[in-house]
């Protein structure tokens, strides 16, 4: 009883994002090969001593780390209960680990813009994809499945959303992209975190994010790029301004790649849209 108590009260004073601890750790020693598929991770207990956190973030860490893919958890006591390791993780991420640490430093505003040109052009280069080769969604839309489930804590539903966001940009298979917004996440789940006091109706924004969610891989593999640009850009910028609404700092149109013209079109007609500030 008393240890139930304890951990209790260590959930209630802990930081926001201190189950980001968990998941950088396991992430960390997953690059490193510390950690190999088909080992078993440390149990509950085991990680919140070692780490400094309530078993409540050991347990929202080990949510995101089986909805994406590299972790299958089995409920109840034995040799099979327990999280088991089914695969690493992709693209850049231990030259990154730095990036996440320091995108915690970056102004807001800059998150954002640099989102609105980095996740439009994702969107738009998904959408273009040829029709033998188009991209595999099925890990974003997992973790769409994922934030739909009933009684999910927003900091536990931001979480996925930052994951959805990060799983369309390893699906266009760009790894400097990829790079750049997993360095990008912390940052990107801390201002999310950060505006929920400014939140009225989180269950209506919830539902809103989903369906926009939604449409934007709908746009995709509708293969309209057009659509997909448009919606991610206000997806983002809808989303910031509800937690900001003082702020002018999307006040321009989202950015647009340009058409491809045919060659009898005179060269200074093709102009790049211009950033987003």
């Amino acid at each position: 009883m008393e240890d139930g108590m304890g951990d209790e009260a260590s959930a209630r004073s802990i930081e926001p994002r201190a189950w980001q601890t968990v998941l950088e750790h396991v992430e960390r020693q997953l690059v490193e090969g510390t950690l190999t598929p088909g080992e078993r991770l440390p149990g509950e207990r085991v990680l919140s001593a070692a780490l400094g956190v309530g078993r409540s973030s050991v347990r929202e860490a080990l949510r995101v780390l089986e909805v994406l893919g590299l972790i299958r958890t089995h409920a109840g006591s034995g040799p099979n209960a327990g999280a088991i390791i089914i695969a690493t993780p992709g693209g850049a991420m231990s030259a990154l680990m730095r990036l996440q640490v320091a995108a915690r430093g970056f102004p807001v505003a800059d998150i954002v813009r640099t989102r609105l040109v980095l996740e439009a052009f994702v969107a738009g280069d998904l959408a273009e994809a040829e029709a033998s080769a188009r991209p595999d969604l099925s890990a974003a839309e997992r973790l769409l499945d994922a934030m739909d489930s009933p009684g999910l804590e927003p900091p536990d539903f931001l979480a996925l959303d930052a994951a959805f966001h990060l799983a369309l940009a390893e699906a266009s298979g760009n790894q400097v992209i990829t790079a750049t917004m997993a360095g990008l996440r912390s940052g990107i789940e801390g201002y999310a975190l950060a505006g929920l006091a400014n939140i009225g109706d989180w269950a209506a924004t919830s539902a809103r994010l989903r369906r926009e969610h939604r449409g934007i891989v709908e746009a995709i593999r509708a293969a309209d790029a057009a659509t997909a640009r448009a919606r991610i850009h206000d997806h983002i910028s809808g989303y910031y301004s509800e937690i900001s609404p003082d702020s002018q700092v999307l006040a321009s149109p989202p950015p647009v790649q340009p058409a491809i013209s045919d060659d009898s079109q005179p060269e200074p007609a093709r102009k790049r849209a211009p950033a987003p500030w």
